[in-house]
């Protein structure tokens, strides 16, 4: 479970703007309970000190997550590359939780990924970021033997279908 889990987090594009820092928690049995740890650690991410951590507390009801940044474009007024939140997670096979996947990685808000008509340099900049969604997509199933991949958004709707629906009425302005 964490020889999997250690390639995710050493594929993974940390942020190199982030001025806060990244947590690490267990958690036990279900997201209900709380952490039975939770450890900040200042940039840059290091990855043996979380490595060891989750080891001290392996168990098979657990969740492993850390929360941390990686640098998207985002529209705040302007157009800025900045650091944007991310959590990866490994499930140990007793978790409570929805999905069946053993890794998991929340990218954070759609809007980082949809294209915003209203908005000058928008297509332009959210492409950037799918290509950055998109490398690291890539360079997991590189990294690991990858069984399915699910492509899920906070709203429940089909992130899929939304990219798309949004990419099309780009096209029609």
């Amino acid at each position: 479970m964490f020889r999997y889990y250690e390639k995710m987090l050493r594929l993974f594009p940390y942020s190199r703007l982030a001025r806060h820092p990244s947590t690490f928690k267990v958690i036990p049995v279900n997201y209900t309970e709380a952490p039975v740890l939770e450890v900040p650690y200042p940039a840059p991410v290091p990855i043996d000190a979380i490595l060891t951590a989750a080891k001290d507390f392996e168990n098979p009801d657990s969740a492993y997550r850390l929360e941390t940044w990686w640098d998207l474009w985002q529209y705040e007024g302007d157009w800025n590359l900045g650091p944007s939140r991310v959590c990866l997670s490994c499930f140990g096979p007793s978790f409570d939780r929805e999905s069946d996947a053993d890794l998991e990685i929340e990218f954070g808000l759609d809007e980082n990924f949809l294209p915003q008509p209203h908005l000058a340099e928008s297509l332009r900049l959210i492409q950037s970021n799918i290509k950055s969604l998109l490398k690291l997509v890539h360079d997991l199933d590189d990294g690991l033997p990858v069984e399915s991949r699910r492509l899920w958004s906070e709203s429940g709707e089909n992130f899929s279908e939304k990219l798309q629906q949004a990419l099309e009425s780009e096209q029609d302005r």
